[in-house]
């Protein structure tokens, strides 16, 4: 099982839009592939900068299904959030493996 991680820096002023446009938009989105399984959004508590950080995170099956994932679905969603939100939002994203 692989975790597909995406660390968001962004604005203070954005904070309130973000957190309800990924609540009631991006997460709702994105669980309707069936691809991407268990989101958790977490703000990032340890790094004191200018702006808020949050963490949006998703299990997924294997590299090839995130894949699949972004090329219908992922980069319309990214595309998305710079229309809405221009340079105030950055987004980072990570690929981990669990180790059990």
């Amino acid at each position: 099982m692989l975790i597909y991680n995406t660390t968001y820096h962004l604005e203070d002023k954005d904070e309130s839009h973000f957190i309800i446009w990924i609540k009631e938009c991006y997460i709702p989105e994105i669980e309707k592939s069936n691809l991407l399984k268990n989101p958790r959004f977490c703000k990032i508590l340890s790094h004191q900068e200018e702006g808020v950080c949050y963490s949006m995170q998703w299990e997924v099956e294997s590299s090839e299904i995130l894949h699949k994932w972004y090329r219908s679905q992922g980069s319309l969603m990214a595309k998305e959030m710079v229309d809405l939100f221009k340079e105030r939002v950055i987004g980072f994203p990570t690929l981990m493996e669990i180790v059990e």
